[in-house]
């Protein structure tokens, strides 16, 4: 049986506001496995935000169980959800989020450094997947050097040094051009198909359908949780059956 990356049962995250409650989750169970590509929808308000920082070990629900790789998530503190975070989770951001005075190599190194990785060692590693996003002759250059579908694969490579279970991309091309966005979701599928596990967080349609499975949240609920066929990823994969 193949064990699941993430298991979420029965979550629930309430806010309060003066008086008055607001479920933000209520309720929401599902499955991931390895290698799944899964797209999170929503409306505004549908709870999708909050579901993502649940699954990024930013917040910890109000009930309900969250085991991500076998450790109950929803238990932990804060300093314990950090030591999560930093070592289960790649983090992708609509807004990069990089260091803008320092050069590409030494902002992938960062969750290297926290990971108390030697020098020698963590600049390698983050060269290589430099190198891996396509920009293993941009190393040297800093972020206001490069286009904005450059940085977001500095911030891809950043999200991807540490071989995290999870790479979790909120509205990664909510700041992009279509054409840019289309090589950012191409690059996805090339990290799906090498094996890693990505959940995006969108409220477009079109970004949700590079995903292999789409769960579309309404009011705090799961609405919808299907498989859907990939047009992009089905030719990749007939391409490679031909190749072998």
């Amino acid at each position: 049986m193949i064990k699941h990356v993430i298991e979420i049962s029965d979550l629930k995250k309430i806010y309060k506001m003066g008086s008055m409650k607001v479920h933000a989750l209520n309720g929401v169970s599902f499955n991931v496995q390895p290698n799944e590509y899964i797209a999170i929808m929503g409306p505004s308000g549908s709870g999708k935000s909050t579901l993502m920082n649940m699954i990024g070990c930013l917040d910890t629900p109000t009930s309900g169980t969250y085991i991500l790789n076998g450790h109950d998530v929803s238990k932990l503190d804060d300093s314990e959800l950090a030591e999560a975070r930093n070592r289960e989770i790649g983090f992708v951001f609509q807004t990069f989020n990089l260091l803008p005075r320092t050069d590409c190599l030494s902002n992938v190194e960062l969750p290297l450094i926290y990971a108390g990785m030697k020098t020698a060692e963590r600049r390698k590693r983050a060269a290589n997947t430099l190198t891996k996003v396509g920009l293993g002759d941009r190393m040297d250059h800093k972020p206001n050097e490069l286009s904005g579908g450059q940085r977001q694969r500095v911030a891809i490579a950043r999200a991807l040094v540490n071989n995290p279970s999870i790479l979790l991309a909120d509205e990664p091309t909510g700041n992009l051009d279509t054409k840019t966005g289309e090589e950012i979701m191409r690059l996805f599928e090339e990290l799906y198909r090498g094996g890693n596990t990505i959940i995006v967080v969108t409220h477009e349609k079109e970004i949700a359908d590079h995903a292999r499975r789409i769960i579309c949240l309404r009011d705090g609920k799961i609405e919808s949780d299907e498989n859907v066929e990939n047009p992009v990823l089905a030719e990749m994969d007939m391409n490679q059956q031909v190749l072998a």
